[in-house]
């Protein structure tokens, strides 16, 4: 299953290539013609540049996911099924959240410790500066001889 989600990636990345060479294309014929004719309208060229430049970054993002799956480091969005690197917090495509934030195993035992007797305050106080650290007044410690 993983080489047809590769041999989909290469497809899309293909049907990409092609679609921004042709976007490439028209968008300089385009300027071309509006430049001989001594008429440019600006915003025909700023939706077709809109579109190139859309069309770019997803060329880049699948160049980058096939890239990331030479080292098997991808996944794909459960919503989607579009395709993310390793560690992604959102899907790119949908926008779908990929990963769920939960309390660490660190703060669940913080907070039952809490519970038990405290000794989350306790231990608070060891780790703090003692007061005299605090304001600066730091003396420093006698080696013997006074």
């Amino acid at each position: 299953m993983p080489d047809a989600g590769r041999s989909e990636l290469r497809r899309r990345r293909e049907q990409l290539a092609e679609e921004v060479t042709e976007l490439h294309w028209d968008l300089g014929g385009l300027a071309y013609e509006m430049a001989i004719r001594d008429h440019f309208r600006l915003d025909v060229l700023v939706r077709r540049a809109a579109l190139l430049q859309e069309r770019d970054a997803e060329l880049a993002e699948v160049e980058r996911l096939l890239r990331l799956e030479d080292s098997a480091s991808a996944g794909t969005c459960p919503s989607c099924g579009a395709p993310h690197s390793r560690g992604a917090l959102y899907c790119w495509q949908c926008g779908a959240t990929l990963m769920e934030r939960s309390p660490s195993a660190a703060v669940q035992g913080t907070a039952l410790s809490d519970q038990d007797g405290g000794t989350t305050a306790v231990m608070n106080a060891l780790l703090s500066p003692a007061p005299e650290q605090a304001f600066g007044s730091h003396r420093r410690p006698s080696r013997g001889r006074e």
